[in-house]
């Protein structure tokens, strides 16, 4: 399905709010946070030239997020700096100084994290990521996971020392569960979901992902013209398009938001003209975007900023990580888990639509960037869908990788 945005606040101005978190400014405050991560490296921009000429495109770049902070995904910018951030709040308050991330392993300010229990739902990545962030600062965490985690992914949250509560049904019941029992017990819920009322910290979540785009537009000689970003709740596609709206202006790239078909809640929104929250039905294997409701801060920058929304079947998304694993003479290879493999199923859907061509300018000077937005999370499942390890895909690239 494709659907170009026809809805009455299509390229208009964000909002103020949304300027603030997602500016220049937000971003700057992200770099600052990531300067203390030792662990810190800008990940790999890649081209693809030959599946780029295969397709008739100008350009095709992969943003590989297989290698972002030691897990694996892009989330690990999202949860922890969110974390990180209300930990330095909460000290300066308590302490009565201002505090930087310098100081965060300053035994005053672990005084205060310790005493903070941060809890979300999650359908694998973003969990670890609230974890990590919380041993990081000496904080304690509990993640809430639906029946539809894999246990190798419960065993990476797991490992960062964070308490698991298991929860049946959808990844929808689980974030309502985690607010429901964080109110009891007066914990903060960091989630990449927003609803009413709940909007700031999963607003904090999307300023981590700003870094991104940043990096990439550092990484590239132009800007792109195009950007595919995959989505589940929204929060990654709202926070690169907002991103890129505010600092490229004019000049910003198309943004075609891809979900998958068996969970489009962002498609079902752009079709309504507002937040739908569609039916629970058979399982997605693109499980990071297994979704069913947008957030809501995600989806009114996306109503702004998106120029196009689609969906993608699961064999579509296979197909595109099988083309990443085994690449035409040239091209890297690359690790792509099934979400991460998204975007790019998207754009080799698109490239083979006439029609779709046509709406979105995929000639020979379109600059496409794509987002690998995870690796091999759950190798075991990777091995089962492209029929190679993680392991030996990641030798094959590791000569193309900067």
């Amino acid at each position: 399905m494709f659907l170009a945005n026809a809805g009455p606040h299509h390229r208009s101005p964000l909002l103020i709010g949304d300027r603030a978190i997602l500016g220049d400014d937000g971003a700057d405050e992200v770099e600052r946070f990531l300067a203390v991560r030792a662990d810190h490296r800008p990940t790999p921009l890649l081209s693809l030239s030959a599946l780029a000429a295969r397709l008739g495109i100008g350009e095709l770049l992969v943003k590989d997020e297989a290698h972002r902070l030691g897990l694996c995904s892009f989330k690990a910018l999202g949860g922890a700096y969110a974390v990180v951030r209300l930990v330095i709040e909460r000290a300066c308050l308590q302490l009565g100084r201002q505090i930087d991330y310098s100081e965060l392993g300053q035994a005053d300010v672990r005084s205060v994290a310790a005493g903070m229990i941060f809890a979300c739902a999650t359908d694998g990545n973003h969990g670890r990521s609230v974890a990590q962030g919380a041993r990081f600062v000496g904080a304690k965490a509990v993640i809430f996971v639906h029946g539809g985690v894999s246990p190798g992914r419960v065993a990476a949250i797991a490992a960062f020392g964070a308490e698991i509560l298991r929860v049946d049904g959808t990844y929808d019941e689980s974030v309502t569960e985690a607010a429901r029992v964080s109110e009891t017990n007066g914990w903060t819920v960091v989630s990449d979901t927003s609803w009413e009322g709940y909007e700031r910290i999963p607003g904090l979540v999307m300023q981590g992902y700003t870094t991104i785009l940043r990096e990439a537009l550092r990484q590239m000689r132009e800007p792109p013209t195009h950007l595919f970003v995959q989505a589940g709740v929204g929060g990654i596609a709202a926070a690169l398009g907002g991103h890129a709206a505010l600092v490229l202006g004019a000049h910003r790239p198309k943004l075609v938001v891809v979900e998958p078909t068996l969970s489009a809640c962002i498609f079902a929104s752009a079709k309504a003209g507002h937040p739908v929250k569609v039916s629970h039905g058979a399982p997605t294997v693109m499980a990071m975007l297994e979704c069913y409701e947008p957030s809501h801060v995600a989806w009114r920058i996306l109503a702004r900023v998106s120029d196009a929304f689609m969906t993608v079947e699961d064999e579509e998304a296979i197909a595109a990580m099988n083309s990443l694993a085994r690449p035409l003479p040239g091209d890297p290879a690359i690790v792509a888990g099934e979400s991460g493999a998204a975007g790019l199923a998207g754009l080799l859907q698109a490239a083979g639509d006439e029609a779709m061509r046509r709406t979105l300018g995929l000639d020979s000077d379109a600059r496409i960037l794509v987002i690998n937005s995870e690796g091999a999370t759950d190798p075991a499942r990777y091995r089962e869908l492209v029929g190679l390890g993680p392991e030996d895909v990641q030798m094959a690239g590791a000569e193309h990788r900067v």
